[in-house]
């Protein structure tokens, strides 16, 4: 409804928060999504051209998107990765005193300004970029190309659910997988909190390919650890 209310009315950005405001997506006036990543990149490169950005540093976490990375690599940024869940986010931030971090959630820390999450300060950053560089939303997006991401879950025995780290056979499928990139694609294996499951990620530049990777994967660790 946002895309189709931001297009339809030719306004320069859509935003939407959650239910209680700590987190906001953006749509551009074309009527794409602008997630987290994106949004952080485009306030982070603003804050690195005025000197504000602490040793050049965002503070991200493992499932922000490849993209994410290979943007900071040709920007001259550093990334710092940190568990998914914001008080590890802030954790990174407090213990290197950065001043912006977040997840591809939308769910941004700026600290110059709060120590939480908080999507209206988060909303008028971007905006204020915006304004200042007089560049329009997808033209400030476009730094960063998002890559393919398939994420998969595999039922596993609960009691087995991190003994992935330990089999031999699994991480080495996973090793042969990350040399099949070259650097231009990642697996990330990671057990449920709550349930008998482990999630496998993978992002590549063909969707094709590291879907079926992935579907390979699932069955693989479903056969050593069901």
């Amino acid at each position: 409804m946002l895309k189709n209310y931001t297009v339809d009315n030719g306004c320069d950005v859509g935003l939407a928060f959650d239910g209680d405001a700590d987190r906001v997506l953006a749509v551009d006036e074309e009527g794409h999504v602008v997630d987290g990543d994106k949004i952080m990149a485009i306030i982070g490169l603003s804050l690195k051209n005025k000197g504000l950005l602490k040793d050049h540093t965002i503070v991200a976490t493992v499932m922000s998107n490849l993209g994410f990375d290979v943007m900071a690599k040709e920007n001259d940024l550093h990334i710092i990765k940190a568990s998914v869940g914001d008080r590890y986010v802030l954790e990174k931030m407090l213990e290197g005193d950065f001043v912006l971090g977040g997840e591809q959630s939308g769910h941004i820390i700026i600290r110059t300004h709060n120590t939480t999450g908080d999507g209206l300060v988060t909303a008028l950053q971007l905006l204020s970029v915006m304004k200042e560089s007089g560049r329009k939303l997808s033209e400030l997006a476009g730094v960063m190309t998002i890559f393919p991401q398939v994420l998969r879950n595999a039922r596993v025995s609960n009691a087995k659910k991190n003994d992935y780290l330990n089999d031999p056979i699994i991480a080495g499928k996973c090793r042969e997988l990350e040399e099949t990139f070259h650097g231009e694609g990642r697996v990330l294996i990671r057990p449920s909190g709550t349930e008998p499951l482990v999630r496998v990620m993978i992002e590549g530049r063909d969707q094709q390919f590291i879907t079926a990777k992935a579907e390979e994967l699932v069955k693989l660790i479903e056969e050593r650890l069901g």
